[in-house]
């Protein structure tokens, strides 16, 4: 069977007259032409033009067979004429659904608005879920960056700090007043211990760490509720379910409002890190590298010291 460019190059002929005529329309050179007519009419068998000194008329055998082929060479010749879709660059990210929701996806808003059909080709795949998970499918090749709280040692990742976010401890203004103040500027801890927790985990992670860098010791505190979104734990604690650890960025807003109170105020706020985990080795390039820069840059205006 002829391919395409032989019968593209044949109904060119057949429709200009002349062999250097359908070479300017083809963009080739003339002795192409020439020599794909010659391919053409040895696979059909029979002469298919007759040239002359007044251009190449068509035989009786290159009429019947421009006749038969033009309209299905023409939409063939279209459909490959088409601009190909650039399939773009996928960046799969990981991170705690609050922390994606709030900082990352706005951070690379712009990024990703050139692709995937802008000249950057990228396309972002989140994956939201808790630090362990995360971590693991990072190392296991599943992600190409994780946005993470903790900073667990594991084989083929290497972590960066990203931004440092101050912590405060939280209650509704309902609950603010059933403290014992004396109480609370001589024993914080004892005069908490009454106030349920909204914690992130069943291992109280977050508000345990505050406990300790506060306190010297575990909360004793009963537990309402478990929320593994700090935008739920906010939500709890503004209805009143219980107090809570929160990263100042999200509970400032609440504050303003008059929707909680600030329960604790020391000297210096506990502090935790945000750290992005990537695969250990070479320095990341391309499309994961822009990604990682956007992120580093944004994160310079969250620093809230």
């Amino acid at each position: 069977m002829p391919d395409l460019d032989l019968l593209r190059t044949f109904i060119a002929v057949h429709r200009t007259g002349s062999i250097s005529a359908a070479a300017a329309s083809l963009g080739v050179s003339q002795p192409s032409v020439s020599e794909r007519i010659a391919r053409l009419e040895a696979a059909i068998g029979e002469p298919l033009l007759v040239r002359s000194a007044r251009g190449a008329a068509p035989t009786p055998a290159g009429d019947r067979l421009a006749a038969q082929t033009a309209d299905a060479v023409d939409r063939l010749s279209a459909v490959w004429s088409q601009p190909r879709a650039t399939v773009p660059s996928v960046v799969r990210i990981g991170g705690a659904s609050d922390v994606v929701a709030s900082r990352v996806i706005p951070a690379l808003a712009e990024l990703a608005a050139d692709g995937p059909d802008g000249a950057g080709g990228l396309r972002l795949e989140f994956t939201l879920g808790l630090a362990p998970d995360l971590l693991a499918a990072l190392a296991d090749g599943d992600l190409d960056i994780v946005v993470s709280s903790v900073r667990t040692p594991l084989r083929g990742i290497r972590y960066r700090g990203l931004v440092d976010e101050e912590f405060v401890l939280v209650g509704s203004p309902a609950l603010a007043r059933t403290i014992d103040r004396r109480r609370a500027a001589e024993d914080t801890a004892r005069a908490l211990v009454h106030l349920p927790l909204v914690a992130y985990d069943t291992d109280l992670s977050i508000v345990r760490r505050y406990w300790r860098s506060q306190f010297g010791d575990r909360p004793a505190n009963p537990v309402a509720m478990v929320v593994p979104d700090l935008r739920g734990i906010l939500a709890a604690v503004v209805a009143g379910v219980g107090i809570s650890a929160l990263p100042r960025y999200l509970a400032d807003p609440a504050v303003a409002a008059g929707t909680v109170e600030v329960l604790h105020r020391p000297d210096e706020a506990p502090i935790n890190t945000l750290h992005l985990a990537i695969a250990a080795g070479d320095a990341p390039t391309g499309v994961v590298g822009r990604v990682i820069d956007a992120l580093v840059e944004r994160a310079r205006g969250w620093d809230v010291f």
